[in-house]
Protein backbone atom coordinates (compact mmCIF):
# COMPACT_ATOMS: atom_id res chain seq x y z
CA UNK A 1 0.00 0.00 0.00
CA UNK A 2 1.35 3.41 -1.01
CA UNK A 3 1.75 5.76 1.96
CA UNK A 4 0.05 9.14 1.71
CA UNK A 5 0.38 12.34 3.70
CA UNK A 6 -2.39 12.10 6.33
CA UNK A 7 -5.22 14.55 5.49
CA UNK A 8 -5.06 16.31 8.86
CA UNK A 9 -1.45 17.36 8.24
CA UNK A 10 -2.51 19.37 5.19
CA UNK A 11 -3.96 21.94 7.60
CA UNK A 12 -1.20 24.31 8.76
CA UNK A 13 -2.60 25.14 12.20
CA UNK A 14 -3.09 21.49 13.14
CA UNK A 15 0.34 20.59 11.74
CA UNK A 16 2.04 23.18 13.96
CA UNK A 17 0.22 22.03 17.08
CA UNK A 18 0.93 18.38 16.24
CA UNK A 19 4.68 18.96 15.93
CA UNK A 20 4.81 21.00 19.12
CA UNK A 21 2.89 18.38 21.07
CA UNK A 22 5.18 15.58 19.92
CA UNK A 23 8.20 17.35 21.43
CA UNK A 24 6.39 18.37 24.61
CA UNK A 25 4.90 14.93 25.19
CA UNK A 26 8.33 13.33 24.92
CA UNK A 27 9.51 15.61 27.72
CA UNK A 28 6.42 14.95 29.84
CA UNK A 29 6.84 11.21 29.47
CA UNK A 30 10.48 11.55 30.52
CA UNK A 31 9.30 13.28 33.70
CA UNK A 32 6.56 10.72 34.38
CA UNK A 33 9.03 7.85 33.99
CA UNK A 34 11.55 9.62 36.20
CA UNK A 35 9.01 10.30 38.95
CA UNK A 36 8.13 6.60 39.27
CA UNK A 37 11.82 5.64 39.43
CA UNK A 38 12.51 8.52 41.82
CA UNK A 39 9.87 7.32 44.28
CA UNK A 40 11.26 3.78 44.08
CA UNK A 41 14.70 5.21 44.90
CA UNK A 42 13.48 7.38 47.76
CA UNK A 43 11.50 4.47 49.22
CA UNK A 44 14.67 2.41 49.65
CA UNK A 45 12.82 -0.85 48.97
CA UNK A 46 9.84 -2.06 46.89
CA UNK A 47 6.84 -0.05 48.14
CA UNK A 48 3.74 -0.44 45.95
CA UNK A 49 1.70 1.89 48.17
CA UNK A 50 4.17 4.75 47.73
CA UNK A 51 4.02 4.31 43.95
CA UNK A 52 0.24 3.93 43.99
CA UNK A 53 0.01 7.20 45.91
CA UNK A 54 1.02 9.04 42.73
CA UNK A 55 -2.33 8.08 41.25
CA UNK A 56 -4.13 9.66 44.20
CA UNK A 57 -2.06 12.83 43.88
CA UNK A 58 -3.08 13.10 40.23
CA UNK A 59 -6.76 12.31 40.45
CA UNK A 60 -7.83 14.53 43.37
CA UNK A 61 -7.09 17.84 41.58
CA UNK A 62 -8.70 16.51 38.41
CA UNK A 63 -11.87 15.63 40.29
CA UNK A 64 -11.84 19.08 41.88
CA UNK A 65 -11.05 21.27 38.86
CA UNK A 66 -12.01 19.31 35.75
CA UNK A 67 -15.59 20.58 35.37
CA UNK A 68 -14.41 24.16 35.83
CA UNK A 69 -11.68 23.55 33.26
CA UNK A 70 -14.25 22.32 30.75
CA UNK A 71 -16.49 25.34 31.28
CA UNK A 72 -13.45 27.59 30.86
CA UNK A 73 -12.64 25.92 27.51
CA UNK A 74 -16.15 26.74 26.27
CA UNK A 75 -16.07 30.28 27.69
CA UNK A 76 -12.59 31.64 26.97
CA UNK A 77 -10.13 31.39 24.10
CA UNK A 78 -8.83 27.81 24.16
CA UNK A 79 -5.50 28.83 22.66
CA UNK A 80 -4.86 31.36 25.44
CA UNK A 81 -5.74 28.79 28.11
CA UNK A 82 -3.09 26.50 26.62
CA UNK A 83 -0.50 29.28 26.87
CA UNK A 84 -1.17 29.49 30.61
CA UNK A 85 -1.30 25.75 31.34
CA UNK A 86 1.76 24.86 29.27
CA UNK A 87 3.77 27.65 30.93
CA UNK A 88 2.61 26.50 34.37
CA UNK A 89 3.64 22.91 33.74
CA UNK A 90 7.05 24.10 32.57
CA UNK A 91 7.48 25.85 35.94
CA UNK A 92 6.49 22.66 37.80
CA UNK A 93 9.16 20.69 35.91
CA UNK A 94 11.76 23.37 36.59
CA UNK A 95 10.92 23.31 40.31
CA UNK A 96 11.35 19.53 40.45
CA UNK A 97 14.73 19.88 38.72
CA UNK A 98 15.98 22.53 41.16
CA UNK A 99 14.84 20.62 44.25
CA UNK A 100 16.49 17.45 42.96
CA UNK A 101 19.77 19.23 42.23
CA UNK A 102 19.80 20.70 45.74
CA UNK A 103 19.03 17.37 47.39
CA UNK A 104 15.84 18.81 48.92
CA UNK A 105 13.38 16.52 47.12
CA UNK A 106 11.13 14.07 48.98
CA UNK A 107 8.25 11.76 48.17
CA UNK A 108 5.86 14.27 49.76
CA UNK A 109 7.15 17.11 47.55
CA UNK A 110 6.84 14.91 44.46
CA UNK A 111 3.21 14.29 45.41
CA UNK A 112 2.60 18.05 45.83
CA UNK A 113 4.11 19.01 42.46
CA UNK A 114 2.31 16.10 40.80
CA UNK A 115 -0.98 17.42 42.20
CA UNK A 116 -0.18 20.94 40.99
CA UNK A 117 0.53 19.66 37.51
CA UNK A 118 -2.71 17.65 37.56
CA UNK A 119 -4.62 20.83 38.41
CA UNK A 120 -3.11 22.50 35.34
CA UNK A 121 -3.92 19.44 33.22
CA UNK A 122 -7.57 19.80 34.32
CA UNK A 123 -7.66 23.01 32.28
CA UNK A 124 -5.19 21.95 29.58
CA UNK A 125 -6.83 18.78 28.26
CA UNK A 126 -10.37 20.18 27.70
CA UNK A 127 -8.95 23.17 25.82
CA UNK A 128 -6.46 21.10 23.82
CA UNK A 129 -8.87 18.37 22.74
CA UNK A 130 -11.62 20.90 22.01
CA UNK A 131 -9.21 22.98 19.93
CA UNK A 132 -8.39 20.16 17.51
CA UNK A 133 -11.85 20.09 15.85
CA UNK A 134 -11.46 23.86 15.34
CA UNK A 135 -8.28 23.27 13.31
CA UNK A 136 -9.55 20.69 10.79
CA UNK A 137 -12.84 20.12 8.97
CA UNK A 138 -15.18 17.39 10.23
CA UNK A 139 -14.22 15.01 7.42
CA UNK A 140 -10.60 14.97 8.64
CA UNK A 141 -11.32 14.77 12.36
CA UNK A 142 -10.85 10.97 12.73
CA UNK A 143 -7.51 11.33 10.97
CA UNK A 144 -6.58 14.25 13.23
CA UNK A 145 -7.17 12.12 16.32
CA UNK A 146 -5.18 9.29 14.75
CA UNK A 147 -2.29 11.70 14.20
CA UNK A 148 -2.67 13.05 17.73
CA UNK A 149 -2.41 9.49 19.00
CA UNK A 150 0.77 9.04 16.95
CA UNK A 151 2.22 12.26 18.38
CA UNK A 152 1.40 11.21 21.93
CA UNK A 153 2.75 7.72 21.56
CA UNK A 154 5.87 8.76 19.63
CA UNK A 155 6.64 11.04 22.55
CA UNK A 156 5.79 8.22 24.92
CA UNK A 157 8.32 5.98 23.14
CA UNK A 158 11.12 8.52 23.07
CA UNK A 159 10.44 9.96 26.53
CA UNK A 160 10.80 6.84 28.70
CA UNK A 161 13.67 5.48 26.59
CA UNK A 162 15.53 8.79 26.92
CA UNK A 163 14.64 8.96 30.60
CA UNK A 164 16.34 5.63 31.22
CA UNK A 165 19.51 6.85 29.49
CA UNK A 166 19.44 10.28 31.17
CA UNK A 167 18.83 8.83 34.65
CA UNK A 168 21.67 6.33 34.23
CA UNK A 169 24.07 8.90 32.74
CA UNK A 170 23.33 12.31 34.29
CA UNK A 171 20.78 11.71 37.04
CA UNK A 172 17.10 12.31 37.71
CA UNK A 173 17.31 16.11 37.83
CA UNK A 174 18.15 16.38 34.14
CA UNK A 175 14.95 14.58 33.12
CA UNK A 176 12.90 17.28 34.83
CA UNK A 177 15.03 20.06 33.32
CA UNK A 178 14.69 18.69 29.79
CA UNK A 179 10.93 18.47 30.26
CA UNK A 180 10.77 22.10 31.36
CA UNK A 181 12.37 23.20 28.08
CA UNK A 182 10.22 20.84 25.98
CA UNK A 183 7.08 22.88 26.72
CA UNK A 184 8.62 25.63 24.63
CA UNK A 185 7.74 23.65 21.47
CA UNK A 186 4.00 23.94 22.18
CA UNK A 187 4.28 27.60 23.18
CA UNK A 188 6.03 28.43 19.89
CA UNK A 189 3.42 26.43 17.94
CA UNK A 190 0.58 28.32 19.65
CA UNK A 191 2.20 31.63 18.72
CA UNK A 192 2.54 30.59 15.06
CA UNK A 193 -1.01 29.21 14.86
CA UNK A 194 -2.60 32.60 15.45
CA UNK A 195 -6.27 33.20 16.37
CA UNK A 196 -8.61 30.19 16.16
CA UNK A 197 -12.37 30.53 15.73
CA UNK A 198 -14.67 28.61 18.06
CA UNK A 199 -18.42 28.46 18.51
CA UNK A 200 -19.99 29.65 21.74
CA UNK A 201 -23.19 28.60 23.44
CA UNK A 202 -25.65 30.48 25.60
CA UNK A 203 -23.48 29.96 28.73
CA UNK A 204 -20.26 31.08 27.09
CA UNK A 205 -20.29 34.51 28.72
CA UNK A 206 -19.64 33.16 32.23
CA UNK A 207 -18.64 30.13 34.27
CA UNK A 208 -21.40 29.07 36.66
CA UNK A 209 -23.26 26.03 37.90
CA UNK A 210 -25.81 26.18 35.07
CA UNK A 211 -23.00 25.92 32.52
CA UNK A 212 -21.61 22.85 34.26
CA UNK A 213 -25.10 21.32 34.54
CA UNK A 214 -25.64 21.80 30.83
CA UNK A 215 -22.53 19.75 30.08
CA UNK A 216 -23.40 16.98 32.55
CA UNK A 217 -27.00 16.85 31.31
CA UNK A 218 -25.84 16.50 27.72
CA UNK A 219 -23.61 13.51 28.54
CA UNK A 220 -26.35 11.60 30.35
CA UNK A 221 -28.72 12.12 27.41
CA UNK A 222 -26.20 10.61 24.99
CA UNK A 223 -25.84 6.86 25.74
CA UNK A 224 -23.26 6.35 22.99
CA UNK A 225 -20.97 8.96 24.56
CA UNK A 226 -21.64 7.83 28.14
CA UNK A 227 -20.90 4.21 27.25
CA UNK A 228 -17.47 5.11 25.84
CA UNK A 229 -16.66 7.02 29.02
CA UNK A 230 -17.71 4.15 31.28
CA UNK A 231 -15.75 1.70 29.16
CA UNK A 232 -12.70 3.94 29.45
CA UNK A 233 -13.04 4.26 33.23
CA UNK A 234 -13.59 0.63 34.16
CA UNK A 235 -11.06 -0.81 31.72
CA UNK A 236 -8.27 1.48 32.88
CA UNK A 237 -9.25 1.18 36.54
CA UNK A 238 -8.73 -2.57 36.51
CA UNK A 239 -5.86 -2.80 34.03
CA UNK A 240 -3.77 0.17 35.17
CA UNK A 241 -0.50 -0.77 36.85
CA UNK A 242 2.00 1.53 35.17
CA UNK A 243 3.30 2.77 38.50
CA UNK A 244 4.28 -0.82 39.31
CA UNK A 245 6.69 -0.80 36.35
CA UNK A 246 9.80 0.07 38.42
CA UNK A 247 9.13 -2.97 40.63
CA UNK A 248 8.50 -5.21 37.60
CA UNK A 249 11.70 -4.00 35.91
CA UNK A 250 13.97 -3.88 38.94
CA UNK A 251 12.71 -6.60 41.25
CA UNK A 252 10.96 -9.17 38.98
CA UNK A 253 12.75 -9.00 35.62
CA UNK A 254 16.07 -7.81 37.05
CA UNK A 255 16.79 -5.04 34.53
CA UNK A 256 18.19 -1.60 35.31
CA UNK A 257 17.32 1.94 34.30
CA UNK A 258 17.69 1.38 30.55
CA UNK A 259 15.57 -1.77 30.60
CA UNK A 260 13.00 0.11 32.67
CA UNK A 261 12.94 2.89 30.07
CA UNK A 262 12.35 0.39 27.25
CA UNK A 263 9.55 -1.35 29.14
CA UNK A 264 7.93 2.02 29.80
CA UNK A 265 8.09 2.77 26.06
CA UNK A 266 6.71 -0.58 24.91
CA UNK A 267 3.00 0.26 24.99
CA UNK A 268 3.64 3.38 22.97
CA UNK A 269 5.55 1.39 20.33
CA UNK A 270 2.42 -0.68 19.76
CA UNK A 271 0.27 2.44 19.84
CA UNK A 272 2.32 4.18 17.16
CA UNK A 273 2.13 1.14 14.89
CA UNK A 274 -1.64 1.03 15.27
CA UNK A 275 -1.89 4.80 14.80
CA UNK A 276 0.11 4.62 11.55
CA UNK A 277 -2.31 2.03 10.17
CA UNK A 278 -5.29 4.18 11.16
CA UNK A 279 -3.72 7.28 9.60
CA UNK A 280 -3.93 5.58 6.20
CA UNK A 281 -7.61 4.67 6.54
CA UNK A 282 -10.17 7.15 5.24
CA UNK A 283 -13.26 5.33 6.47
CA UNK A 284 -13.59 2.92 9.37
CA UNK A 285 -16.84 1.00 9.72
CA UNK A 286 -18.20 -1.15 12.57
CA UNK A 287 -16.43 1.15 14.98
CA UNK A 288 -18.39 -0.05 18.03
CA UNK A 289 -17.41 -3.69 17.49
CA UNK A 290 -13.78 -2.72 16.89
CA UNK A 291 -13.81 -0.62 20.07
CA UNK A 292 -15.13 -3.43 22.29
CA UNK A 293 -12.76 -5.99 20.75
CA UNK A 294 -9.72 -3.75 21.20
CA UNK A 295 -10.43 -3.29 24.92
CA UNK A 296 -10.77 -7.07 25.37
CA UNK A 297 -7.39 -7.53 23.66
CA UNK A 298 -5.98 -4.89 26.04
CA UNK A 299 -7.20 -6.95 29.00
CA UNK A 300 -5.71 -10.16 27.59
CA UNK A 301 -2.39 -8.41 27.02
CA UNK A 302 -2.43 -7.22 30.63
CA UNK A 303 -2.92 -10.79 31.87
CA UNK A 304 0.01 -12.02 29.76
CA UNK A 305 2.18 -9.16 31.06
CA UNK A 306 1.36 -10.15 34.63
CA UNK A 307 2.60 -13.68 34.00
CA UNK A 308 5.73 -12.60 32.07
CA UNK A 309 9.06 -13.55 33.63
CA UNK A 310 11.36 -12.53 30.79
CA UNK A 311 12.12 -9.08 29.44
CA UNK A 312 11.04 -9.86 25.87
CA UNK A 313 7.80 -11.57 26.91
CA UNK A 314 6.92 -8.48 28.93
CA UNK A 315 7.86 -6.19 26.02
CA UNK A 316 5.68 -8.16 23.59
CA UNK A 317 2.68 -8.10 25.91
CA UNK A 318 3.07 -4.36 26.47
CA UNK A 319 3.30 -3.68 22.71
CA UNK A 320 0.03 -5.59 22.17
CA UNK A 321 -1.57 -3.61 25.00
CA UNK A 322 -0.43 -0.34 23.46
CA UNK A 323 -1.72 -1.19 19.97
CA UNK A 324 -5.14 -2.20 21.23
CA UNK A 325 -5.38 0.83 23.52
CA UNK A 326 -4.49 3.14 20.63
CA UNK A 327 -7.30 1.71 18.49
CA UNK A 328 -9.86 2.15 21.25
CA UNK A 329 -8.63 5.67 22.07
CA UNK A 330 -8.88 6.87 18.46
CA UNK A 331 -12.41 5.52 18.08
CA UNK A 332 -13.60 6.80 21.47
CA UNK A 333 -12.28 10.30 20.81
CA UNK A 334 -13.78 10.42 17.33
CA UNK A 335 -17.21 9.28 18.54
CA UNK A 336 -17.31 11.82 21.35
CA UNK A 337 -16.08 14.80 19.35
CA UNK A 338 -18.33 14.19 16.35
CA UNK A 339 -21.41 13.64 18.53
CA UNK A 340 -20.85 16.82 20.58
CA UNK A 341 -21.65 20.40 19.45
CA UNK A 342 -18.62 22.68 19.43
CA UNK A 343 -19.93 24.99 22.17
CA UNK A 344 -20.17 21.97 24.53
CA UNK A 345 -16.89 20.28 23.62
CA UNK A 346 -14.87 21.68 26.51
CA UNK A 347 -17.41 20.56 29.09
CA UNK A 348 -17.83 17.15 27.46
CA UNK A 349 -14.06 16.70 27.44
CA UNK A 350 -13.76 17.78 31.08
CA UNK A 351 -16.35 15.20 32.14
CA UNK A 352 -14.58 12.61 30.04
CA UNK A 353 -11.33 13.65 31.70
CA UNK A 354 -12.72 12.54 35.04
CA UNK A 355 -13.38 9.13 33.52
CA UNK A 356 -10.18 8.61 31.52
CA UNK A 357 -7.91 10.15 34.14
CA UNK A 358 -9.86 8.83 37.12
CA UNK A 359 -9.80 5.24 35.86
CA UNK A 360 -6.02 4.80 35.58
CA UNK A 361 -5.14 7.00 38.57
CA UNK A 362 -7.56 5.27 40.94
CA UNK A 363 -6.51 2.02 39.30
CA UNK A 364 -2.92 2.71 40.30
CA UNK A 365 -4.04 3.15 43.90
CA UNK A 366 -6.02 -0.09 43.66
CA UNK A 367 -3.05 -1.89 42.07
CA UNK A 368 -0.78 -0.63 44.85
CA UNK A 369 -3.11 -1.95 47.55
CA UNK A 370 -3.56 -5.36 45.87
CA UNK A 371 0.19 -5.61 45.22
CA UNK A 372 0.96 -4.73 48.84
CA UNK A 373 -1.44 -7.40 50.15
CA UNK A 374 -0.68 -10.12 47.60
CA UNK A 375 1.97 -9.35 44.96
CA UNK A 376 2.59 -7.17 41.91
CA UNK A 377 1.93 -10.01 39.40
CA UNK A 378 -1.40 -10.83 41.06
CA UNK A 379 -2.39 -7.15 40.94
CA UNK A 380 -1.65 -7.03 37.20
CA UNK A 381 -3.32 -10.33 36.26
CA UNK A 382 -6.51 -9.68 38.23
CA UNK A 383 -6.62 -6.21 36.68
CA UNK A 384 -6.64 -7.72 33.19
CA UNK A 385 -9.49 -10.03 34.15
CA UNK A 386 -11.44 -7.10 35.57
CA UNK A 387 -10.90 -5.17 32.33
CA UNK A 388 -12.46 -7.95 30.24
CA UNK A 389 -15.43 -8.27 32.60
CA UNK A 390 -16.03 -4.52 32.40
CA UNK A 391 -16.30 -4.73 28.59
CA UNK A 392 -18.98 -7.39 28.90
CA UNK A 393 -20.87 -5.22 31.42
CA UNK A 394 -20.82 -2.15 29.17
CA UNK A 395 -21.86 -4.24 26.15
CA UNK A 396 -24.86 -5.59 28.08
CA UNK A 397 -26.06 -2.26 29.50
CA UNK A 398 -25.36 -0.12 26.42
CA UNK A 399 -26.14 -2.23 23.34
CA UNK A 400 -25.93 0.93 21.18
CA UNK A 401 -22.14 0.81 21.36
CA UNK A 402 -21.96 -2.60 19.66
CA UNK A 403 -24.05 -1.42 16.69
CA UNK A 404 -22.32 1.93 16.21
CA UNK A 405 -20.97 1.99 12.65
CA UNK A 406 -19.26 5.37 12.25
CA UNK A 407 -21.51 6.92 9.62
CA UNK A 408 -24.21 8.12 12.01
CA UNK A 409 -25.37 11.79 11.76
CA UNK A 410 -22.88 14.22 13.35
CA UNK A 411 -23.75 16.88 15.89
CA UNK A 412 -20.36 18.58 15.74
CA UNK A 413 -20.06 22.15 14.50
CA UNK A 414 -16.49 22.51 13.22
CA UNK A 415 -15.55 25.96 11.99
CA UNK A 416 -12.33 24.83 10.30
CA UNK A 417 -12.35 24.53 6.53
Amino acid sequence: MRLQIPPALHHRQFRLLWLGLMVSIAGSQMQLTAIHWHIRDLSGEPNPLALGGIGLARILPIMLFSLVGGAAADTFDRRRILFITQSGMAMVALSLALLTYRGQISIQLIYIFTALQAALISFDIPSRQSLIPNLVPARDLPNAFSMTSIAFNTGAILGPALAGVVIATWGLGYTYLINAFSFGAVLIALLLIGPVAQLKGKHAAKIDISSVKEGVGFIFKQPIILSTMLLDFFATFFASANTMMPIVARDILGVGEKGYGLLSSAQSIGAVLAGLVFSQLHKVRRQGTILLTSVIVFGLGTIIFGFARSFWAAMTALIVMGASDSVSTIIRNTIRQLQTPDYLRGRMTSINQIFFQGGPQLGEVEAGIVAQIFSVPIAIVTGGIGCILSVLWVRQHFPQIATYNGDEPMRAGVPAE
